[in-house]
């Protein structure tokens, strides 16, 4: 073997070197570690439950709730509730047993409540209720319990109560509110989970089989992907614990198909290289010494780009996001660090056998010393300027029309709507809404405080009015309504300082419109207060929506900061990664547009279509962030073809060889990541269809019509000012490189050796005798220059590792 065969003498290609030769044990050693994450017992990520465990526990809303409780001495609020209903009617008995039950429990005659600490009935009878839609067909038992018991002992201590006081004749329909809605979404989740995990594995496995037509690359791409989910599993518990944050368990799912997406990804890229290396002729240990030599920095500098794209999320003030963020970027680290480790290892012990039953085919060279570029008929309608003119108009022109219906999004946070259909939980709610109204299951509370309030009950009872009157608003009890009776102390305070409303909303209570009804009720209490003689007094709202209220608020907040940090991050890491100002540029920009794109469908499909009352808050910054980071990483790979190839030929034939091949597996990569996240929406729950339809959708754009036509047309109009500041497309332009000639018609397209991808099925017989050159090789002063911007990334990775930590530990962080 000549020295030229080898990769060149380079850090990259010693660690190429270095792996190649421990293969066994590399591949032992993470086997090793993967058996000892199976013996490691996962953290709990579940999260708190409700609408708590979205928001920090010193918001507004939850301080007002705990005020309202230590000022009356007992709650107001309820998440937990009986139904009791009968579209014919309720029998007077069963309505009088209904109230003297509820009285029972708040007077402790029972002794098998629990952790209940009583309860009011709510009747939609004789006008009890102002704005019921029915009269005398529901009974609405609202249960209070300490906020310290655990979702699912209190979903658990209702259903006990209704099994050991409640009768057939009593027409209970079951048991609903937030908290068993949030219990019911576990329940679910973790029903639907191992179902997802088997059939995204089976769809990776297919596609990865297809792309190669090979039964053992899927399995290269299973055992990589599985040790990464095993190693991340076992150490988020103990991550989150040093960090100090907790994931909604809603989310863990999330990161498996983030991490089996984009290992399955990094691992394709190999196979790529691997497949092209053997069909140059090389042997075994030299292909997975050159694929690993060419593609670590990729792979490298990819996975940094999509980790610290989703660590940019510490810079959220929500407590979700800065959870959120870690995470991701964690998974993310532990994937790259897998694939460029077991990957090469064991491409090396599989060699072309990884491909069976296919075989590479050996791809020929051209006896003369012209070279021919393969390219395919649409790259070269794309590198002339007036076809990309007209391919970018077209592309930027549907891609706003996409983005179009993005205006109208709203966002909620509906626990009890997003459960299937059939679920008890929701039948409960529905039937409860139908005799009430919509917002009956999880009513807003107001605490009005003011020296000697109580003993102002004309004004109370005027503001009541007032509140009644608000569009959104279907019923409002408080002073004066005999279904809150005043000697029980739970409207005003025994301390005549305090009085407190329960607010039933019109609409799904955490849902777009109700936070919106909301959030007009708190920015006008003022000047209500002032209207019914109260200017003294200070209000403010409690309950599920005000909460709500105030985790959209604080999403709308963290957009900026989270689209200036994200933006800013994956700009830095693709100037230092092209060395150049301006491709990186248009490059984001060509990312920004996609995702508005997406943002857009995914409004029109679920607000518009399916009518939805806005999309669950997170996910439209979940995946903003994701498909930023992930349009990066694919632009690392795809533009840095062309930025390889234009090293030695104009950028126009650079554009030619490079584009086919990189798009081709870029494809591939986008169609498998895309199934991995959009088989989230076997998941009967709301949240998860809507992140699994955006991230599906965004990525398939970014790599089919982005990465295959918006960039390539980018691309041809720009020409070599791309590369500005740098020189290096100038300088193949200044060089006099030759031109490659495009393939005469009927002619089978020669690539060169340098080309990534699988080689022509048709070969002419007496070029394949012709003996094997050794590999072009850059000069030295390039590959240097690549592995001098390659340590710079992984330099700038650590320091803004470094700040985010030192950032996140701040001691006045909230």
């Amino acid at each position: 073997m000549t020295a030229a065969a080898r990769p060149r003498r380079s850090i990259v290609g010693a660690y190429a070197r270095l792996v190649v030769r421990l293969r066994w044990f590399v591949v032992v050693a993470w086997a090793a570690v993967a058996v000892a994450g199976l013996a490691v017992t996962p953290g709990s990520g579940g999260g708190s439950g409700g609408v708590e465990g979205f928001v920090s526990v010193d918001s507004p809303a939850i301080r007002t709730e705990l005020r309202s409780v230590q000022t009356f001495g007992f709650p107001l609020l309820s998440r937990v509730a009986v139904v009791q209903r009968d579209p014919g009617g309720l029998s007077a008995l069963t309505q009088t047993e209904a109230i003297a039950r509820a009285a029972a429990v708040t007077q402790g005659q029972y002794d098998d409540l629990g952790p209940i600490l009583g309860a009011i009935p709510v009747p939609n009878t004789f006008g009890a209720f102002p704005g019921a839609r029915e009269s005398g067909t529901t009974v609405i038992t609202l249960l209070f319990m300490p906020p310290s018991v655990g979702f699912n002992e209190q979903t658990a201590a209702a259903r006990t109560f209704v099994a050991n006081h409640y009768g057939p004749q009593d027409s209970v329909v079951g048991v609903t509110g937030t908290i068993p809605a949030r219990t019911e979404q576990g329940a679910v989740l973790q029903g639907w989970l191992t179902t997802v995990e088997i059939v995204t594995l089976a769809v990776v496995v297919f596609i990865v089989a297809v792309a190669f037509r090979s039964l053992l690359a899927p399995l290269v791409a299973l055992v990589t992907a599985g040790t990464a989910i095993l190693i991340t599993i076992s150490t988020a518990g103990s991550v989150a614990a040093t960090l100090g944050v907790s994931v909604p368990g809603e989310l863990e799912p999330l990161l498996v198909a983030l991490l089996l997406g984009v290992v399955t990804d990094y691992v394709i890229f190999y196979l790529f290289g691997m497949r092209r290396e053997l069909s140059a002729g090389a042997s075994r240990l030299v292909a997975a010494e050159r694929a690993t030599a060419r593609f670590t920095p990729i792979v490298t500098v990819a996975g940094i780009t999509v980790a610290c794209g989703t660590g940019a999320l510490l810079v959220a003030r929500s407590a979700l996001f800065q959870a959120f963020g870690p995470g991701m970027a964690l998974a993310v680290l532990i994937g790259m660090a897998v694939a460029v480790t077991l990957v090469p290892a064991m491409l090396a012990i599989l060699g072309g056998a990884v491909f069976w039953p296919s075989r590479p085919r050996i791809a020929p060279v051209v006896a003369s010393g012209a070279t021919e570029v393969a390219s395919t008929w649409w790259t070269r309608l794309l590198v002339r300027r007036s076809t990309a003119a007209g391919v970018l108009l077209g592309c930027v022109a549907g891609l706003l029309l996409m983005a179009a219906p993005a205006r109208n999004l709203d966002l909620g946070l509906s626990f009890v709507p997003s459960l299937p259909s059939d679920n008890s939980v929701r039948q409960a709610a529905v039937e409860a809404r139908t005799g009430f109204s919509e917002g009956i299951v999880s009513p807003t509370v107001l605490l009005v405080e003011g020296e000697g309030i109580t003993g102002q009950r004309v004004n109370l009872e005027k503001l009541g009015a007032l509140l009644e009157q608000r569009p959104g608003v279907a019923g409002v009890l408080g002073p004066g309504d005999q279904v809150l009776p005043v000697e029980l102390g739970l409207v005003l305070s025994r301390d005549g300082n305090a009085a407190r409303y329960l607010i039933v909303l019109d609409d799904q209570p955490l849902g777009a419109s109700a936070v919106d009804t909301v959030a007009g009720l708190r920015a006008d209490l003022p000047v209500l207060l002032r209207a019914v003689g109260l200017p003294g007094a200070e209000a403010n709202v409690a309950g599920d929506t005000a909460i709500a209220e105030g985790v959209v608020t604080a999403t709308m907040d963290d957009l900026k900061r989270i689209t200036i940090a994200t933006l800013v991050v994956n700009l830095v890491l693709l100037v230092v990664f092209l060395g150049a100002l301006v491709a990186p540029l248009y490059l984001l920009a060509a990312n920004l547009l996609a995702l508005c794109a997406t943002l857009g469908l995914t409004t029109w499909v679920f607000q518009d279509l399916l009518g939805h009352d806005g999309l669950t808050f997170y996910v439209p910054f979940a995946a903003a962030v994701l498909l930023v980071a992930l349009g990066s990483d694919y632009n690392i790979f795809s533009v840095g073809q062309v930025w390889h190839e234009a090293r030695r030929r104009p950028l126009r034939s650079a554009m030619l060889v490079a584009i086919p091949q990189s798009t081709r597996a870029v494809t591939a990569a986008g169609v498998t990541l895309a199934a991995s996240f959009g088989l989230l929406a076997l998941v009967p729950l709301s949240p998860f269809r809507e992140l699994a339809f955006a991230m599906a959708v965004g990525i398939l754009l970014d790599a089919i019509l982005v990465r295959s036509l918006l960039v390539p047309a980018l691309l041809t109009l720009v020409g070599p000012v791309s590369g500005w500041p740098g020189r290096r497309l100038r300088r193949s332009r200044r060089d006099g490189a030759p031109e490659e000639r495009a393939p005469a018609a009927g002619r089978t397209p020669v690539p060169p050796p340098s080309v990534l991808g699988p080689a022509p099925v048709a070969v002419a017989p007496l070029v394949q005798a012709a003996p094997l050159p050794s590999r072009p090789q850059t000069s030295r002063c390039t590959g240097r220059g690549r592995e001098r911007a390659l340590v710079r990334l992984v330099v700038l990775a650590g320091m803004l590792t470094v700040v985010s930590w030192l950032w996140w530990r701040r001691p006045n962080r909230r």
